[in-house]
């Protein structure tokens, strides 16, 4: 039998604890349970393009993380390790995710070196890291065909990274503090630990869920 106190410490744990263990359960799993809305749709397709790898490279039935290094790669050690540690590294194993990173045509002995540099000491496969090449009006006009307020710079790069789904749309934040959060600083550590890591999970989810919605017999 319970004595009177510690029906009391009971009947309080109940009407304080469990409110606030239903709050957390159900905050920890907003994301799990999202959809990462659309902010752009028909992203131009890369299948054309030369790549570093000679295979043909291609958004649609992928989960692609794109970025834009144009001929500015001996800049982009940092940006580069940031996405390796904190993003692939983490995600890499999933089925049909992958990097994209664009650059000008005459880059790929700079890309090889960068290559080089990820894979010291990191003990990853960087075979989901894929490169391909085009002209400044290609990588330009892939760049504006993702429809942001953004600009290349003169070296047509940019330190923002994008995601974009199997249906060739650019996924994103519609409310991020009031604003559009179209892609992710690769320079800062912060912004990709606190939003990129969480808005990459929830779009693998998505696609998890969906397949084992049509897997079902």
């Amino acid at each position: 039998m319970l004595n009177s106190n510690t029906k009391k410490y009971f009947v309080l744990i109940v009407l304080f604890v469990f409110p606030v263990f239903i709050y957390l359960f159900f905050a920890s799993g907003k994301n799990n349970f999202a959809l990462l809305p659309i902010l752009s749709e028909d992203i131009n397709e890369i299948s054309s393009w030369d790549s570093l790898s000679g295979d043909i490279i291609k958004f649609e039935d992928h989960i692609s993380i794109l970025g834009f290094w144009g001929n500015d790669v001996i800049n982009k050690k940092t940006e580069a390790l940031n996405l390796n540690q904190k993003i692939y590294k983490r995600f890499y194993e999933f089925n049909d995710f992958q990097f994209v990173i664009v650059l000008l045509e005459g880059q790929e002995k700079e890309i090889e070196n960068l290559k080089n540099k990820l894979k010291e000491g990191v003990g990853t496969d960087l075979v989901k890291w894929k490169f391909i090449f085009g002209n400044s009006d290609e990588v330009k006009n892939l760049f504006n065909s993702l429809k942001t307020p953004f600009n290349l710079s003169n070296s047509d790069s940019t330190p923002l990274v994008f995601i974009i789904d199997k249906e060739k749309n650019l996924r994103g934040r519609d409310d991020d503090d009031k604003e559009i959060l179209f892609g992710f600083n690769a320079q800062s550590v912060a912004e990709i630990n606190n939003k990129m890591v969480d808005d990459v999970k929830v779009i693998l989810a998505e696609y998890r869920r969906a397949l084992k919605k049509y897997n079902r017999p």
